[in-house]
């Protein structure tokens, strides 16, 4: 099996690419141990040294690392990602991927201008996102301010920041007047 490795914006983070589908549908994150126990290949990946976040999408896994150098943690991921793939072990064990619409809050009376924004992250966001090894999740929308949710790569990335104002923000304001800022969430 070959595993490709990508850079992303967040040095702390590497993009791993198996050359299959890792999940069909939607996303896993584990952020620490208890959020792993789902997944066979999260706890053998938050088991390594470093390791602090683990991030499934559809075609690739992103690592994130508090401490070392990726030249040394790197070689154990390729093995305990090449490993997993090869044992045929259900990737996640119970509940499946993870949630996008829980948690969500808005007016009903902007549903219209929800689903709009909804359209464009998913159409025009999500893609360019992916590439960089993370996902972003819509969370709410209140007072003309859109709540996001950055995962994988993206969470804690130094750019995620700029990506929200500049990039996000800019894109719904010009197609969407109701919005006026976008503002990143943890929960």
């Amino acid at each position: 099996m070959f595993i490709q490795t990508e850079a992303t914006p967040n040095p702390a983070t590497l993009k791993f690419l198996p050359g299959r589908t890792v999940m069909e549908d939607g996303t896993f994150e584990a952020r620490d141990p208890a959020d792993a126990e789902r997944s066979p290949l999260a706890r053998a990946l938050m088991e390594l040294p470093g390791v602090t976040g683990v991030f499934f999408a559809n075609d690739f896994i992103s690592v994130t690392k508090a401490e070392g150098e990726w030249q040394h943690l790197r070689p154990a991921v390729l093995g305990v990602v090449t490993e997993f793939f090869l044992s045929g072990a259900p990737l996640i064990e119970a509940g499946g991927a993870d949630r996008v619409t829980t948690g969500e809050f808005f007016d009903p009376k902007d549903a219209e201008t929800v689903e709009a924004i909804k359209e464009l992250l998913e159409t025009r966001v999500r893609p360019a996102v992916a590439g960089d090894g993370g996902d972003i999740v819509f969370k709410g929308f209140r007072d003309g301010i859109v709540y996001l949710k950055m995962k994988g790569a993206c969470s804690g990335c130094p750019s995620s920041t700029a990506t929200l104002r500049h990039g996000i923000q800019n894109l719904l304001k010009h197609f969407l007047p109701d919005v006026q800022e976008v503002q990143q969430i943890e929960a």
